[in-house]
C-alpha cells in the first residue's frame, strides 16, 4: 500500500481526490474549514506530560519501575493508591516557568502546545471544582498549572491545547487499571468528565485542541464528550482518541506514522524516548546529535505525508525541563530556522515515493528534502509532466547558486552536486512551480488482450482510524487504482468475497459514480459486472477507479465486502 498525497495548496495535482469520495464527519457541529486549515498549517507542536508521576520519575521505594510508561507508574508499579496520592504533598514545582517553556517551544519552531490537564492517574493539573485532587487544593504549590501555561501561551500568541484522559484511576466513579487502558466509561465517570470538559473549555481561554485519550466509551459517550467541547468552543479541534469516529483529527498510535494515505487532518504523537512520556530519572540520554536528527527526520516524514507532528517533553518533578530534551528542541529549531518554509503551511508530497528522500508543496514551490544523496548527484522526480519548474536553490545558501530542472517522458531531473550539500543533514532544495504541477499517477497497463487486472493488494487503501478504542483495528473505506486506458466504454467486473446479506457500494470511474448491488453468498467468491466510461477530461493521464461505500458516507463507514480485484475490459470484448 503506497503512501500518497491528496493535494497541495495553490496547486492542482493530477491525483487530487474528488470531494464526493471522502467520508463526511458524523452529524455534530464541527470546526470551520478555516480553523481546520490553520490547524493543519502549524505542522509542529509541543506535548507536555507533567503530573504527580513527574515527582516519582520512574522510581518507587528506591527501585526502578521499567514496566511500561513512567506516567502510569501507579498501575505499572503496583503502587498502593493512597501512597501514590500522597505524592501530592511533595508536588511543589517551583522551577516550572510557563513563559520559559513557551519560549523554548518557539525556539524549537513549534507552533502549538498541549499540556496534560489530567492523565489516567486522575490527578488534575487545574483547579477543578469536581474534586480536591488537584494542584491548587492538594499540593503545597497551590497554583493552577493549566491556567499558568494557558496565560503564558496567550501572552506569546501560541495556540494552547489540553490533554484529557477519559479514564480515571482516582475518581470513585472511575476505573481501575486494565491492560491496554481500554476501560468502559462508567455513567458516573462520563458525568464527571463532561463537568471537567466544561471547566477546561469555559475557564482557560481559547483551546486550540483537546487531546482525549484512552478508555472505551460508547458511541453516545464519545459524541457527548465532543459535543460538550463544541458547545462551548465550536472551533476547538477534538482529537480522534475521543473514539467512535467523533474526532476532528485522526491520531496515530504512540510513536507511529501511517503507511497509507490519510485524507482527513491527522497528527503523529511522539515521545523523546519510546519507553516513556512522563519524566524518567534513569532514562539513558545520549547521542544528542542523533536524537536531533531522528526528530528532524520524523518531522519531515510526517509533514511530507500531510500530517502534524507533536513531540513530547516530560518535565521533572520540580517543574524544570530536562536539559537534554531542551537541547534536542534547540537543535530541531536551528534546522527549522533555515528550512521552516518547507514545513509550515505546506501540503503533502505529490509523489508515491522519492529515492532520495521526501517532498512538500508550498503555494508555488516544490520543496525537496535530501535524506540520501544519489552517488551521481542527480535527483529524479518521477512522473512530472506538462509542468514548468524553475531553477532549484538550496535553502540557507547565501551564494545564490541555482540548478536547472530538466523534464522528459520519465519525469524531472536535477543535478545538484554543485550545491553546498556537504555536511548538511536533510538539506532542502526549493524549486519554483509556474502554474499547475501535474504528476502522472502510476497506472496498471493492459495485457495483450486489452484487459486490466486491478488487484486489491496493489490498490491505495484509505482507512478509518480511531474507531471503538485504541486496540480497534483500522478499516478500509476506499480503494483506488489507476489504469492506463484510453477514452471509451468498458466493462468493470468486481470480484469479492460475499457476506451473509446483499451489499451495495459505489464504483467511481474518473469521478463518475454509480451504485452497484452485490449478491449475498456467505463467504463465496463472487463477481459482478457493470459498465462505465473513461473520461480523459476528468483524469487526463490515466483512468481512476475507486470503490467506496454508497454516497453519502461518513467516518467509520467501511466497504461492505472484502474486495479481491476489479477486472476492466473494453466493451464488446467480454
Amino acid at each position: 500500500m503506497a503512501l500518497l498525497s491528496t493535494g497541495a495548496s495553490g496547486l492542482a495535482l493530477a491525483q487530487t481526490a474528488h470531494t464526493g469520495d471522502q467520508p463526511l464527519p458524523l452529524g455534530h457541529a464541527r470546526p470551520s474549514a478555516a480553523t481546520v486549515q490553520a490547524w493543519k498549517d502549524r505542522k509542529f507542536g509541543m506535548f507536555i506530560h507533567f503530573g504527580l508521576y513527574s515527582v516519582s520519575g520512574g522510581m518507587w521505594n528506591g527501585k526502578r519501575v521499567d514496566n511500561g510508561y513512567s506516567e502510569q507508574i501507579l498501575a505499572n508499579g503496583n503502587v498502593p493508591p493512597e501512597q501514590y496520592a500522597a505524592l501530592a504533598n511533595q508536588f511543589d514545582p517551583v522551577k516550572f516557568d510557563p513563559d520559559a517553556i513557551v519560549a523554548l517551544a518557539k525556539a524549537a519552531g513549534m507552533k502549538f502546545i498541549v499540556l496534560t490537564a489530567k492523565h489516567h492517574d486522575g490527578f488534575n493539573m487545574f483547579h477543578t471544582a469536581q474534586t480536591p485532587y488537584n494542584t491548587v487544593d492538594a499540593t503545597p504549590y497551590k497554583r493552577d498549572v493549566v491556567k499558568d501555561l494557558a496565560d503564558a501561551c496567550a501572552r506569546a500568541g501560541m495556540p494552547f491545547g489540553v490533554y484529557y484522559s477519559t479514564i480515571d484511576w482516582h475518581h470513585p466513579g472511575g476505573n481501575h487499571y486494565i491492560e491496554g487502558n481500554s476501560n468502559p466509561i462508567t455513567l458516573a465517570q462520563a458525568d464527571f468528565n463532561v463537568a471537567q470538559i466544561k471547566e477546561l473549555l469555559g475557564n482557560y481561554g481559547p483551546i486550540a485542541e483537546i487531546w482525549f485519550d484512552m478508555g472505551k466509551p460508547t458511541p453516545v459517550q464519545s459524541a457527548r464528550f465532543a459535543d460538550a467541547v463544541h458547545a462551548l468552543q465550536p472551533q476547538t479541534m477534538v482529537s480522534g482518541r475521543v473514539w467512535n469516529y467523533q474526532g476532528d483529527f485522526t491520531v496515530m498510535g504512540d510513536n507511529s506514522e501511517p503507511d497509507v494515505a490519510i485524507e482527513e487532518p491527522w497528527q503523529s504523537p511522539a515521545s523523546m524516548f519510546p519507553q516513556t512520556w512522563g519524566y524518567r530519572s534513569w532514562q539513558q540520554r545520549d547521542d544528542l546529535p542523533g536524537k536531533i536528527r531522528e526528530n528532524i527526520a520524523r518531522l519531515v516524514r510526517v509533514v511530507s505525508a500531510g500530517g502534524n507532528y507533536i513531540l513530547n517533553i516530560g518535565p521533572r518533578g520540580d517543574g524544570s525541563v530536562v536539559p537534554y530534551e531542551a537541547d534536542v528542541l534547540h537543535g530541531v529549531g536551528q534546522w527549522l530556522r533555515v528550512n521552516g518554509e518547507a514545513i509550515y503551511g505546506t501540503r503533502a508530497q505529490p509523489f508515491d515515493a522519492l529515492d532520495f528522500g521526501y517532498a512538500t508543496m508550498g503555494k508555488h514551490m516544490l520543496y525537496l528534502f535530501i535524506d540520501k544523496l544519489p552517488a551521481d548527484g542527480v535527483l529524479h522526480l518521477p512522473d512530472i509532466v506538462d509542468s514548468h519548474l524553475g531553477s532549484g536553490r538550496l535553502l540557507g545558501d547565501a551564494s545564490g547558486k541555482s540548478v536547472s530542472v530538466s523534464i522528459d517522458s520519465a519525469g524531472a531531473t536535477m543535478d545538484v552536486h554543485l550545491l553546498a550539500l556537504a555536511g548538511a543533514f536533510m538539506p532542502v532544495i526549493a524549486v519554483p512551480v509556474d502554474g499547475v504541477l501535474h504528476v502522472r499517477p502510476h497506472a496498471v497497463a493492459a495485457s495483450s488482450d486489452g484487459q486490466v487486472r486491478l488487484s486489491a493488494q496493489h490498490a491505495e487503501h484509505f482507512l478509518n482510524y480511531n474507531g471503538f478504542g485504541y486496540e480497534d483495528p483500522s478499516t478500509v473505506y476506499k480503494l483506488r487504482w489507476y489504469a492506463a486506458l484510453s477514452e471509451g466504454d468498458y466493462q468493470f467486473t468486481i470480484h469479492y468475497v460475499a457476506g451473509d446479506k446483499p451489499a451495495r457500494l459505489d464504483l467511481l470511474v474518473d469521478g463518475q459514480r454509480q451504485t452497484v448491488s452485490l449478491a449475498a453468498g456467505a463467504g463465496q467468491h463472487l463477481a459482478h459486472a457493470v459498465s462505465g466510461r473513461r473520461d480523459s477530461n476528468a483524469q487526463p493521464y490515466a483512468m481512476q477507479v475507486e470503490l467506496t461505500p454508497v454516497e453519502p458516507f461518513h467516518k467509520g463507514d467501511r466497504l461492505p465486502v472484502l474486495i479481491e480485484a476489479v477486472d476492466i475490459l473494453p466493451s464488446g470484448k467480454h
